[in-house]
């Protein structure tokens, strides 16, 4: 199992290019299945998430290929509609493809997910949501069975979820744009991922109204076609790197990004003392954070967007620990997403952790250790806190990093970061 060997007290500073985000990659792979002509999505990255989920829905006798950035897609040769538990265990998002194959083939069977072991993120809100279109579902042996009324078709309805979901709202958006009838839901995510995916399903001729509001109304159609398309920018990976400019008293300007996307986080970082500045516009839009001292603590609480992302409190965190006082986090979104405050710890840090809330009193430095990464997020929080510890130190069970950061390596490199992935059973 391949780790990270890397050597601290590093100042990271220069220039990065943000690839596309994951968490609208993934949708938008699940959504080409709607489309009955072919389909091309641009600005993909290259990441263990996208490669499973190619490899999930090629197995649905679809025609997909990824070459550099780009897929193209075409569902002409589908023929079947199993998910098997080999491929959606490593990974939540699989369930996505539960909306498309239902509303555009009246059934699906997908097992039940996997993916990081952050806490509950339930199913349920995208079963009730089905079922309120007319779906007959039943769980057996750990696979979802789904298949539409009478007709082939699933039927519009209003629905609202019981709790903000990002993913349950992103596929009934995509089951729904194929319903016959009109869907009206309430309460729904508005994260950009979900708007990006909106705003594709539109170029793929769906009837969508309210798109970045918490109440959407889907018109559906008799066929949506292909189209080409470009995710956004991921802005969890460029508030990754922009942190550790703040560790480390660093100059980061990440390049191919939408400071718009990531607002909330970007005022922390001025609350903790960093020069933000902003510039460009669509693909050459950047954000730029410098730091000269120590951060200054601050109190962060998780919301769904508009809020503090769930996605940046680990990062968020590491800045923290190097603080000048004592900071507070409360963690809203996930009830088992503190897993990387011991390694944390172990790095040199002083936190201390009491249900949602996590007390961080701030220390001068990290000193080297051997940590595990947990979560996707957590490893870039460690990897960061890693890179600025005085020392040595080897990170386990980086392929949580491997699922979510294009090219890390080679990008943290280019910041300054003397890092070297190793696999001790080959030495």
């Amino acid at each position: 199992m391949d780790q990270f060997l890397i050597k601290g007290a590093s100042r990271i500073a220069g220039e990065v290019t943000i690839s596309g985000a994951k968490n609208a990659a993934l949708p938008l792979l699940a959504a080409m299945i709607l489309a009955k002509t072919p389909t091309t999505l641009h600005n993909v990255p290259s990441l263990q998430d996208v490669r499973t989920l190619i490899q999930l829905i090629s197995g649905l006798g679809v025609v997909i290929k990824k070459e550099g950035n780009t897929v193209t897609c075409n569902t002409k040769t589908i023929d079947n509609f199993y998910a098997p538990y080999d491929l959606v265990k490593t990974m939540r998002a699989s369930i996505l493809v539960l909306g498309p194959l239902l509303a555009r083939f009246g059934e699906a069977e997908v097992s039940l997910p996997g993916g990081c072991a952050i806490g509950s993120r339930p199913v349920d809100q995208h079963l009730k949501a089905f079922e309120a279109m007319g779906a007959e579902i039943t769980v057996e042996n750990g696979y979802v069975k789904a298949k539409a009324p009478k007709g082939g078709r699933l039927i519009g309805c209003q629905h609202t979820f019981d709790m903000v979901t990002v993913g349950g709202t992103e596929n009934v958006i995509m089951a729904a744009a194929l319903a016959r009838g009109v869907t009206q839901l309430e309460n729904c995510a508005r994260e950009p991922e979900v708007v990006d995916l909106a705003n594709m399903l539109v170029a793929m001729g769906a009837k969508i109204s309210g798109i970045g509001t918490a109440s959407l109304v889907i018109e559906g159609v008799e066929e949506l076609h292909g189209c080409e398309y470009s995710v956004v920018s991921d802005r969890i990976e460029t508030g990754s790197y922009l942190a550790g400019a703040l560790m480390t008293r660093g100059d980061v300007l990440t390049k191919n990004t939408d400071p718009v996307l990531l607002q909330p986080v970007l005022k922390k970082f001025e609350d903790m003392g960093a020069t933000i500045t902003t510039g460009g516009n669509g693909k050459d839009s950047w954000i730029r954070a410098q730091m000269t001292g120590r951060p200054k603590p601050i109190d962060i609480r998780t919301q769904p967007h508009p809020g503090f992302p769930t996605d940046m409190q680990a990062q968020l965190m590491a800045v923290c620990c190097l603080a000048d006082g004592t900071s507070t986090i409360i963690e809203n979104i996930f009830e088992n997403r503190y897993m990387h405050v011991p390694e944390l710890n172990r790095l040199g840090a002083n936190i201390m952790v009491d249900g949602h809330t996590a007390i961080i009193e701030g220390v001068e430095k990290f000193t080297a250790a051997p940590v595990m990464a947990t979560d996707l997020r957590a490893s870039i929080s460690l990897v960061m806190a890693a890179a600025a510890a005085e020392g040595e130190s080897l990170i386990d069970r980086i392929y949580h990093i491997d699922r979510g950061y294009d090219d890390v390596e080679t990008k943290l490199r280019g910041l300054g970061v003397n890092i070297e992935r190793i696999n001790p059973n080959k030495r």
